[in-house]
């Protein structure tokens, strides 16, 4: 039998926290009011990530074990300037991520977003004049819905920082 690829343990593994997490939920009180049990929507959400897993694991399961082990590689350079310039992208995202968290009280949650998203695309997938256009039609179509919907759909209320607080 051939050496099982890290994406198939990872799927695996994946799959097994998917299912205590979801063994997980029988233990969620239920209350004697309301329509929509509370374990309802943390079920959903592990049934998609349960078949997101499975569909992962299927896919790294056809794949050779060498073409998934060519990322092992050394980084190019050495030392502090070879690392980085090998994990640049989760840097950016950690990076831009913090920015936002110690940005939301001032911002919020709708114009931080937005920001984070625009500016984390614009730094991964590079500052063409055509992809600008794309990259704030996303931000604004994905983090706006989102946002309306948490507000207006579940009434939620998040962060408005301090341009969009009422006076």
């Amino acid at each position: 039998m051939e050496r099982l690829n890290r994406d198939a343990v990872i799927a695996m593994v994946l799959l097994v926290f998917c299912g205590v997490f979801f063994w997980a939920t029988f233990d969620i009180r239920q209350p004697d009011y309301g329509v929509l049990m509370p374990s309802t929507w943390p079920r959903v959400v592990l049934g998609v990530l349960a078949l997101l897993s499975m569909i992962y694991l299927i896919q790294s399961l056809r794949q050779e074990p060498e073409e998934t082990d060519k990322n092992d590689e050394a980084p190019p350079g050495g030392g502090i300037k070879g690392w980085i310039s090998h994990w640049r992208n989760p840097l950016w995202c950690f990076g831009l991520f913090f920015t936002y968290l110690a940005t939301l009280p001032v911002l919020g949650m709708l114009i931080g977003g937005v920001s984070f998203v625009f500016v984390l695309q614009g730094a991964l997938g590079g500052w063409d004049r055509r992809d600008l256009v794309f990259h704030a039609a996303v931000a604004i179509l994905t983090i706006g819905g989102m946002w309306s919907l948490f507000t207006f759909g579940l009434g939620v209320i998040l962060p408005s920082g301090m341009f969009m607080d009422p006076m």
